[in-house]
């Protein structure tokens, strides 16, 4: 199984620095509770000095958004969401200890972190420009189409696991209770993001290896060496039933 972005996007923005990495044995029986209110500090923090507004890492993404034809004030990359939510309420919910976990380390970085469970991805995973005829699977139930042209993380059965890149993850492959190999992807388009990444994925591998299991797949992708290969879970076609946590 791997994980690419794909030439095209590469081309189209050339400043994008992934961080991807792949781990087994994740389970829902883990207490993260010091650790996410580490994060959450540090995020708390950065808000006190300045608004998710002003983050060069939250601007990068507006930016990128604006490229694509979105209005970054309505369609709003996942860690801003976070922020956003985080800076009015002083919390977020707490909904399995992967996700409150990478959630608050998205928060103190100013970075989205996607998490896929594996073993609802049939084979590969490509972020890729949407032909439109891709199928999301909402949290609500319903079955999207995303618009031809939007950026999708797209499977080798044609379906959409992440509809305008970095905004809005699918009900299909969210993490459950019963997760155990899952793909963690964080994106980064601002001027510092290579040494970001890369302290972000440190601070990933220790805190997994901590909790869970140290990934056995790592890699900060580039142009160059757009893929990372991993081993991962058997493919399955659940839908919701399995109780999907939305991030």
């Amino acid at each position: 199984m791997h994980f690419q972005h794909s030439p095209e996007l590469w081309a189209r923005f050339p400043a994008l620095v992934p961080g991807v990495l792949y781990v087994d044995g994740i389970a829902a029986e883990r207490d993260v509770d010091d650790r996410v209110a580490h994060y959450q500090s540090v995020a708390r923090s950065r808000i006190e000095r300045a608004s998710e507004g002003d983050w060069p890492e939250v601007q990068a993404w507006r930016r990128t958004f604006s490229q694509m034809g979105l209005k970054p004030t309505q369609y709003r990359c996942a860690s801003e969401s976070l922020l956003r939510r985080f800076r009015k309420e002083g919390a977020l919910p707490r909904l399995h200890p992967l996700v409150d976990l990478c959630n608050a380390i998205s928060l103190a970085f100013g970075v989205p972190i996607a998490v896929f469970d594996l073993a609802h991805v049939a084979r590969r995973l490509e972020v890729r420009f949407a032909k439109g005829d891709e199928a999301y699977q909402a949290f609500g139930g319903d079955i999207e189409y995303p618009d031809p042209g939007e950026v999708i993380f797209a499977d080798a059965e044609n379906r959409a696991h992440a509809r305008r890149w970095a905004h809005r993850q699918s009900a299909l492959s969210a993490i459950r209770a019963d997760t155990k190999g899952v793909l963690i992807v964080a994106e980064a388009l601002h001027q510092t993001a290579r040494a970001d990444i890369a302290r972000l994925l440190d601070v990933l591998v220790s805190e997994l290896s901590t909790s869970w299991a140290r990934p056995s797949a790592m890699a900060i992708l580039t142009a160059a060496s757009p893929s990372i290969e991993y081993r991962g879970s058997v493919q399955t076609n659940a839908g919701l039933d399995d109780e999907a946590v939305e991030p």
